[in-house]
C-alpha cells in the first residue's frame, strides 16, 4: 500500500496546486493591483515555492546538443547505441570528430533513484576531448513485467555487454554506486583472458570497501537486518504502470533519504528561493529551479538490485573481502593486469568517504605502481567530484591525463 499511499498524496494535492497555478498567474498580471503590492509578490512566491516542492518531476532533458573541440563549436547528436530493457546505452556523438581518435569512455552511471541526467556535467566536461557513452538506466515502474527480476547479476551482465560492444580501447568510468560493480565486471573479463579488457578503469567515490570510512549512510545500512529493508522500503508498482506488480524501492524513499541527511540546508534552499523571488532575482531562482528539478527527478529501482546492494556492498562487503560471486564464478580483482586503475575521491565527500574508493588499490594486487593513480580532491563533497567548478577545472583534466597515458596498453 505504500506506493498507493503516495499516489494518493499527489493526487489530493493536484486541487490546491491547480488553484495556486491560477493565483499565480492573476498575480502576474500587471493591471491586477495587488501584482505591485508586497504583499502579493510574497503570496505569488509562496504558491510558487508550493509548486515546485510538491509536483512530480519527469526524466529531466540531456540538453547537450553542441560543444568546443580545439576552439571550434560542433554538434552534438544524442544515439541510442543499444536498448535494453533495463537500460539503454547512448553515445553522445560530436559531429565531424571521427578523425581525431580520441579516447573513448564509457561512463556507468548509478542505478540508485535519479537518472542518469545528474551526470549531465560530467558529460559536458568530458565531451571536447573524448567520445562519450553512458548507461541510462530506466525507472523500474516503466519496465514490462515479462522483462524479469533484475539484480547484481544482471548489472554485472549489462557492463560486460557495453564493454565488449565499445571494444577493447574503450576507458570505463563508474561514478559512486556501481564503482564496486564495474571493479567486478573488469574482474571477470581478465579472469576470462577477454580481448575486450578495457585499457583504463576510472573509480569516483564509490563504496568498494565501506570499512575504510563509515558514514551516516553505511551506519544506517549496518544498523538494521536485511528483513527491515524488505518489509519496510519495498512496494509494488501500481497497476497503470507497465511494471504493475513488481517490486521495487521507490524513488520517492530514496528522495527522502537524501532529504533527511541534511534538511536544514534544503529548508533553507527553498526559504532563499522565497526572498528571491520576492525580490525578483531571476537569475538565482533559475538556478535553485534547475538544481531541484534534476534532484527531485527520482526513479523506482528494482526491489532485488536494492536489496543484494544493501546485502552485498553495505552489510557484508563481499567484493573487499574476496567472498563475491558471478554466476558461481568467484570474483577475483588481483586478476587485473592490463587495466589501468584511477580512484577519485573528494576530501568532504559524506556519501563515499575518502578511503572507501581507495580500497580499490589494495584489491587490485597485481597491477604495477605505473598503471595506477588516486586522486583525493580538497574541499568538495560527493557530488563536486564529478559536476562543478573543480570537476571541471581540476578532477577532469586529472583523469584526461591518466586516460591518455594508458590509451595504448599491452594486451
Amino acid at each position: 500500500m505504500l506506493y498507493q499511499i503516495y499516489e494518493f498524496q499527489h493526487t489530493a494535492l493536484m486541487p490546491w496546486r491547480m488553484l495556486g497555478n491560477m493565483t499565480q498567474g492573476l498575480l502576474s498580471n500587471p493591471l491586477f493591483p495587488a501584482t505591485h503590492t508586497h504583499a502579493g509578490r510574497s503570496l505569488k512566491a509562496g504558491l510558487e515555492v508550493f509548486d515546485h516542492a510538491t509536483r512530480q518531476r519527469e526524466r529531466p532533458a540531456w540538453g547537450i546538443d553542441r560543444t568546443e573541440v580545439e576552439g571550434r563549436e560542433v554538434a552534438v547528436s544524442l544515439e541510442t547505441e543499444l536498448d535494453r530493457p533495463y537500460c539503454t546505452l547512448l553515445h553522445f556523438k560530436r559531429q565531424g570528430c571521427a578523425e581525431r581518435k580520441d579516447p573513448r569512455i564509457l561512463l556507468v552511471a548509478p542505478l540508485s533513484g535519479h537518472y542518469a541526467t545528474l551526470l549531465r556535467g560530467t558529460v559536458q566536461a568530458l565531451l571536447p576531448d573524448h567520445e562519450v557513452w553512458i548507461t541510462d538506466w530506466k525507472d523500474a515502474r516503466e519496465v514490462p513485467a515479462d522483462a524479469g527480476p533484475f539484480g547484481i547479476e544482471n548489472y554485472i551482465d549489462e557492463v560486460l555487454r557495453y564493454i565488449r560492444h565499445l571494444g577493447p580501447d574503450v576507458h570505463v568510468m563508474a561514478v559512486c554506486q556501481p564503482a564496486p560493480l564495474v571493479l567486478a565486471s573488469v574482474a571477470l573479463l581478465a579472469q576470462a583472458g577477454d580481448a575486450a579488457q578495457p585499457r583504463s578503469m576510472i573509480l569516483m567515490g564509490g563504496p568498494v570497501d565501506i570499512r575504510a570510512a563509515p558514514t551516516q549512510v553505511t551506519r544506517f545500512a549496518e544498523s538494521r537486518p536485511l528483513s527491515w529493508f524488505q518489509q519496510s522500503l519495498i512496494a509494488q508498482v501500481p497497476a497503470y504502470y507497465p511494471g504493475a506488480g513488481r517490486e521495487v524501492y521507490p524513488g520517492f524513499l530514496q528522495l527522502g533519504g537524501f532529504i533527511s541527511m541534511n534538511p536544514a540546508r534544503h529548508f533553507e534552499s527553498h526559504v532563499k528561493m522565497f526572498r528571491h523571488l520576492v525580490q525578483g532575482d531571476g537569475d538565482s531562482v533559475e538556478a535553485h529551479r534547475r538544481f531541484y528539478d534534476e534532484y527531485l527527478a527520482v526513479m523506482d529501482v528494482p526491489a532485488d538490485y536494492y536489496l543484494q546492494t544493501v546485502d552485498q556492498v553495505f552489510q557484508r562487503q563481499v567484493l573487499a573481502r574476496g567472498q563475491m560471486t558471478w554466476r558461481g564464478l568467484t570474483v577475483r580483482p588481483e586478476a587485473i593486469r592490463h587495466t589501468a586503475l584511477m580512484t577519485v575521491e573528494g576530501e568532504m565527500d559524506d556519501i563515499s568517504a575518502p578511503g572507501q574508493t581507495l580500497a580499490a588499490h589494495d584489491l587490485c594486487a597485481s597491477l604495477p605502481k605505473s598503471m595506477r593513480a588516486n586522486h583525493l580532491q580538497p574541499s568538495v563533497g560527493h557530488y563536486g567530484i564529478f559536476n562543478g567548478r573543480r570537476w571541471r577545472e581540476e578532477i577532469k583534466p586529472a583523469i584526461g591525463a591518466f586516460v591518455r597515458k594508458h590509451a595504448q596498453g599491452s594486451r
